[in-house]
């Protein structure tokens, strides 16, 4: 008679953080949550603040089609610059940092 060997406890296979790295997707997929972060945060505090986007991008000096590029969390391609000066015209700071 032979014994079946027993599971252990605890996780099964790997996070999804381990899956995404490895996949090759981790930084891509954490970019664009991050993205998609601060596009919420900067619509609130326009809406909170009554800016339209007009206004905003009068703020910031640039056009229109720049503001709706960074607004589309979809668009990667917003430099720090961007969102830089995003921040600092609705009154805030953009602050980042490497974990």
């Amino acid at each position: 008679m032979t014994k079946t060997p027993k599971k252990k406890a605890g996780k099964v296979g790997s996070s999804f953080d381990n899956f995404l790295k490895d996949e090759g997707l981790y930084e891509a997929v954490t970019a664009r949550a991050i993205k998609r972060v601060l596009v919420r945060q900067l619509g609130e505090l326009m809406t909170r603040e009554e800016i339209s986007k007009t206004e905003l991008a009068v703020r910031m000096k640039t056009s229109r089609a720049q503001l709706d590029r960074l607004l589309d969390p979809d668009n990667d391609s917003v430099t720090l610059g961007t969102l830089a000066r995003a921040a600092q015209a609705v009154g805030r700071h953009l602050r980042m940092e490497l974990v």
